[in-house]
């Protein structure tokens, strides 16, 4: 029996490697399709500037209000312990380079996932279930040209400038919550946070929010790709679409981190 239990976990775990494979396989296979798009400068603009509006502009509040209660709860807690060591003023560079570093693009790039993943995801699963996308073909329109290329665009320019607000917006709440709350000198709380951050830590989070939302694109794009079985199928790749994109940006973050810590290790401003 208990040779029996070896194998079918190892059937199992062999089955999840190999679907792994076939789903990296295919979303590498997308990516080459995109780049083949992009070279050929059939980028239709405005579909580009639709898209903007909808994951940019659209995911504005959501980002805001994550990145701006972030702030102040990570302001509050550093607070409440650097008090006892007599060096509160310094909040402002904990926050700051958290936020720029990893609170920020993380935290925009799932409740990003969460909204426009699954936007996208059901959008272009409900027209593949209803054939529009073999219509498309019948026009001879590339579908990745049309449905994933513009969403692709729009995704590289508007995440990183969602990452830049939260990052902002984080800032600005901990310095009311610290100053106003706490009556720590303002000029303390910025003159700590400029002299501790740099530059490059505000291009990591922008990196991370680029990276993100490639991550984010492609996933959830692959899904509705290759949705199935009606509304039951759009369903199930919407869900997939934010679980699985939600865990690869978790997944690369980590090594992301220690791949940029070597190029700007932390800590290194004077």
């Amino acid at each position: 029996m208990g040779a029996l239990q070896r194998m079918e976990w190892l059937a199992f775990a062999g089955r999840v490697v190999l679907a792994l494979l076939s789903s990296l396989g295919q979303i590498a296979a997308l990516m080459g399709e995109l780049m083949i798009g992009l070279r050929s400068g059939r980028w239709r603009l405005g579909l580009v500037a639709h898209q903007i509006v909808t994951i940019g502009y659209g995911s504005q509040l959501v980002v805001v209000v994550t990145g701006a209660f972030t702030g102040a709860v990570f302001a509050f807690q550093s607070y409440a312990k650097f008090k006892e060591f007599g060096i509160e003023s310094t909040v402002g560079a904990i926050v700051s380079v958290a936020l720029c570093r990893e609170l920020g693009p993380v935290l925009a790039g799932l409740m990003v996932s969460g909204r426009v993943g699954a936007a996208m995801a059901a959008d272009i699963g409900t027209m593949k279930v209803t054939e529009q996308i073999d219509a498309l073909r019948v026009m001879g329109v590339h579908p990745v040209d049309y449905l994933v290329l513009p969403r692709f665009l729009a995704m590289c320019i508007s995440m990183p400038l969602l990452v830049a607000e939260s990052i902002a917006f984080g800032l600005m709440a901990s310095y009311v919550l610290i100053v106003y709350g706490f009556d720590v000198p303002g000029g303390w709380f910025w003159q700590h946070t400029l002299d501790h951050t740099e530059g490059m830590d505000v291009g990591i989070g922008m990196i991370k929010g680029l990276v993100f939302g490639i991550i984010i694109t492609l996933v959830s794009c692959h899904q509705g790709l290759k949705a199935e079985n009606g509304a039951v199928g759009v369903g199930l790749g919407t869900t997939r679409a934010v679980v699985f994109s939600s865990l690869t940006m978790l997944i690369s973050n980590f090594f992301l981190t220690i791949a940029l810590n070597y190029i700007s290790p932390m800590g290194s401003a004077p």
